[in-house]
């Protein structure tokens, strides 16, 4: 057979390079636009005050009230069984070693630095990242956003900055709330089946865990917050015209606020692990 000419070998390779090279360029475009997305929201809320414009509180309070209450039954039951899955899966291990007590110290670290903040993420991701990108979308849509430009109004101070500030709030709010249910989850299971009693199961969870622990999940939660409103909103904006444009981006927040979610969520916990290591 034949060998191919030089520039025929040498195609497949080029083409290859230049998807991955593009792919590259485009995703740090879109880092880009949240990054200055994020920057214009923070700005609106610090220099409302500043220039004597008034801080839409009710906006604020009204995001809170959907994104952050509204959330609160389905996380509690998804967090809740997560523990008691957590508690089962620690056991079945544990207990080959002799070491059925330190359930509870699974569960509670496992929780507070990385599942409670991450199952917060996409619940709320699926509740109201979605949400944001298909309200803002049929804003466009309906023209409602050149409404807002024509009475002087920024869409971004107007629809963006309040839900930006109502997720950093009520993120870590969840988390808090599904570390709890995670370890009364896992407590249930304590109870019921490893030898703890209730005191002793909160006495063991509150002895293995450590103020970092929490607090490493809550700074991830205030960054899974900004991400999800960045995100949500930005599809929102970029949405195309007619009502299929409109479900292609609340899609495309989903998928894109999952993995932006996971992407930050290695970056902060190799951080947590660098300084801990010191």
């Amino acid at each position: 057979m034949a060998l191919l000419p030089a520039h025929a070998r040498e195609t497949p390779n080029m083409s290859v390079t230049a998807t991955v090279g593009q792919a590259t360029l485009d995703g740090l475009t879109y880092v880009g636009d949240l990054t200055l997305l994020t920057g214009r929201s923070l700005r609106a809320l610090v220099m409302a005050p500043v220039q004597g414009r008034r801080f839409r509180a009710g906006r604020v309070i009204h995001q809170a009230m959907i994104a952050g209450v509204g959330a609160v039954p389905i996380l509690s039951l998804i967090s809740f069984f997560i523990g008691l899955i957590m508690a089962l899966q620690s056991a079945y291990e544990l207990q080959r070693l002799g070491a059925i007590a330190f359930v509870a110290d699974a569960v509670a670290i496992s929780l507070t630095r990385e599942l409670a903040p991450l199952i917060t993420a996409i619940v709320v991701i699926g509740r109201s990242g979605s949400a944001f990108a298909a309200e803002i979308g049929s804003m466009k849509v309906n023209e409602e956003i050149d409404a807002l430009e024509i009475m002087a109004l920024d869409p971004v101070d107007f629809l963006v900055a309040p839900k930006l500030l109502a997720m950093a709030v009520m993120l870590p709010c969840l988390t808090t709330w599904s570390d709890f249910m995670g370890v009364l989850g896992g407590a249930t299971f304590g109870v019921s089946a490893a030898g703890f009693t209730f005191s002793s199961y909160m006495q063991a969870t509150l002895h293995a865990l450590e103020s970092r622990d929490i607090v490493t999940g809550l700074i991830k939660s205030v960054m899974f917050g900004i991400v999800i409103t960045a995100v949500g909103c930005h599809e929102g904006l970029s949405a195309g015209l007619g009502a299929e444009q409109v479900g292609r981006s609340t899609t495309s927040a989903v998928v894109k606020s999952i993995f932006m979610v996971v992407a930050v969520d290695l970056v902060f916990t190799f951080l947590f692990y660098l300084t801990a290591s010191r």
